[in-house]
């Protein structure tokens, strides 16, 4: 029965997917001791949980101020700097015989309602302390050819560091000097009675009058 391992050698961003993709790079192994060259691993339908862990890292005083929507203030980050879910993601591997490097696609957010998004846009150098959970089907041949099928368990893993520069450079490239920001229908409604009322031409000039003034107001 094969035992597989997993190691995530490199990730980069893809080009021109329709949304923002990165695209991890998987070397999985088949490590079971009685591992023979004869062995075929038929296919592997792969899940993936990939979590965040936030605490693994530190972070710069203007990271601090930018995760406490997250987080709290940091004198509280000991009690609320926990591991966070990122994403979910699945592949499908080729038949191959010991080992195979696997590409994973990792679709991405830039919903500010999303949490990951939220941690991500705050950090401004370093990397992403990552661990990714895997679980899944192996289809597998033994040497009389017979095809069986075994689980792949919850405790295999593989930890991984993203780059932060290599996100933010992803996001450039999906929306240049933009960012989303998901409003509730009424809410959004209210701004579009404001710019219209305004005689304002973008959803821009409505925030930023709305800014101003409050700005006024506090000073």
């Amino acid at each position: 029965m094969p035992d597989l391992g997993f190691t995530v050698e490199s990730a980069e961003v893809v080009p021109f997917a329709a949304a923002p993709l990165l695209m991890f790079k998987l070397r999985v192994v088949d490590t079971a001791v009685d591992n023979a060259p004869q062995r075929e691993i038929a296919s592997i339908t792969l899940q993936c949980q990939i979590q965040i862990e936030a605490a693994k890292r530190r972070y710069a005083p203007a990271e601090q101020y930018g995760l406490e929507d997250l987080f709290g203030i940091p004198p509280r980050w000991g009690d609320t700097l926990r591991t966070m879910l990122w994403t979910h993601a699945s592949a499908v591997a080729p038949p191959f015989t010991g080992e195979c490097t696997l590409d994973l696609p990792v679709p991405c957010s830039y919903d500010f309602n999303v949490a990951a998004t939220k941690y991500f846009h705050g950090l401004e150098e370093g990397e992403i302390p990552l661990m990714l959970q895997f679980s899944g089907t192996v289809f597998y041949r033994e040497a009389d050819g017979a095809l069986q099928v075994a689980p792949i368990p919850w405790h295999k893993e593989a930890a991984y560091r993203l780059p932060v520069a290599l996100w933010r450079d992803m996001m450039a490239r999906y929306y240049p000097s933009g960012a989303w920001l998901c409003l509730h229908r009424d809410v959004f409604d209210r701004l579009s009675r404001f710019k219209t009322r305004g005689g304002l031409t973008s959803w821009e000039q409505a925030v930023t009058s709305l800014l101003d003034k409050l700005e006024e107001d506090i000073s």
